[in-house]
């Protein structure tokens, strides 16, 4: 959490008493993180990339002090580039621009142009690849191998989960900051609802409640059913590949899971459900009744508590990780 605390943008977002909500689900309470307005990013995914971008140079330099010269001078020798369905990539580029290295974001066809604009925005460079989210993030491997440059992606597998594992680093300070509020008022959560595309904010979330939490809930995790990777993961016990179509839940819409998130969840999670398009756009309507814009992968944790319906007795958490996709 230092490390995020040097940047100006920092702060925690609110986890908002949603109590009219609660009582027209029929759940005792319901509380929601509310991420879209984090670092003025718009996502949960402004705590992962900009994270590791700023250890990875911190180490790379050998000193915490960012703002010093080595530091700026280690900075603008780096090269970083990943793939992303949108949000990871426009935290990378913040990253590097506040940093003041380089950043490349490989986007496939289905990422939304106004993605793609908020990322140059940030003085990233933007590499448009034909077919899925897959197809990028196999061109950002090998731009990466090719040019020299460092990949940072949010998905890890075989001989690849160093840098993943500090993006991960990232999202536990979302956690610690709904462990504090809920320490001061004391009032835990029975059930905890966590989206998954590639499962790293669910892992990351899970592994900190089991390990920091002095009160355990039921932790499920709510996939698209066109991409249950990590329950086709769990069910086969090894990564296993989810086929389907294309799903509405733009950022959850990943067929291969993380291999640290798969092996993270298998142990941490209660239940893995997955959940259709118009249960996700329901629940974004629903939010925004509330008051709250978002998207059908932000809104997924309500879809799930929705559909698994766990009860009057029940005290509730999601987070919705995103704003709205922008223009």
């Amino acid at each position: 959490m230092a490390m995020l605390q040097q940047c100006p943008a920092y702060e925690a977002t609110p986890l908002c008493d949603m109590a009219p909500l609660a009582v027209a689900l029929g759940v005792g309470s319901l509380r929601v993180k509310d991420e879209t307005g984090r670092m003025n990013l718009g996502s949960f995914k402004a705590l992962g990339g900009a994270y590791a971008i700023a250890q990875m140079i911190a180490d790379a330099a050998g000193s915490t002090d960012m703002a010093g010269a080595r530091a700026r001078l280690v900075a603008a020798g780096m090269t970083f580039i990943t793939a992303s369905a949108g949000n990871h990539g426009l935290s990378v580029a913040a990253g590097a621009r506040v940093f003041g290295a380089r950043a490349v974001i490989v986007l496939c066809d289905a990422v939304p142009e106004g993605f793609a604009n908020r990322i140059r925005a940030m003085g990233a460079e933007v590499v448009r690849v034909a077919g899925t989210y897959e197809d990028s993030v196999a061109h950002a491997i090998s731009a990466a191998d090719s040019n020299g440059w460092l990949l940072l992606a949010d998905g890890t597998w075989e001989g690849y989960v160093e840098r993943p594992a500090l993006v991960m680093e990232g999202y536990t300070v979302l956690a610690e900051e709904i462990r504090a509020a809920f320490a001061a008022s004391g009032d835990w959560p029975t059930h905890v609802f966590l989206q998954a595309g590639v499962g790293g904010l669910a892992a990351a979330v899970a592994g900190h409640i089991r390990d920091h939490w002095a009160k355990q809930p039921i932790i499920i995790v709510v996939e698209p059913d066109a991409a249950p990777c990590l329950m086709a993961s769990v069910k086969a016990g090894q990564l296993t590949r989810a086929e389907g179509p294309m799903s509405n839940m733009g950022r959850l819409d990943c067929k291969d899971a993380s291999l640290i998130a798969f092996s993270a969840l298998r142990r941490d999670a209660d239940k893995f459900m997955t959940i259709t398009d118009g249960e996700a756009k329901a629940a974004e309507d629903t939010l925004s009744r509330q008051g709250i814009a978002t998207t059908p992968s932000g809104a997924a944790p309500l879809a799930g508590l929705m559909a698994m319906k766990p009860g009057p007795d029940s005290r509730c958490l999601l987070i919705v990780s995103e704003g709205p996709e922008g223009d």
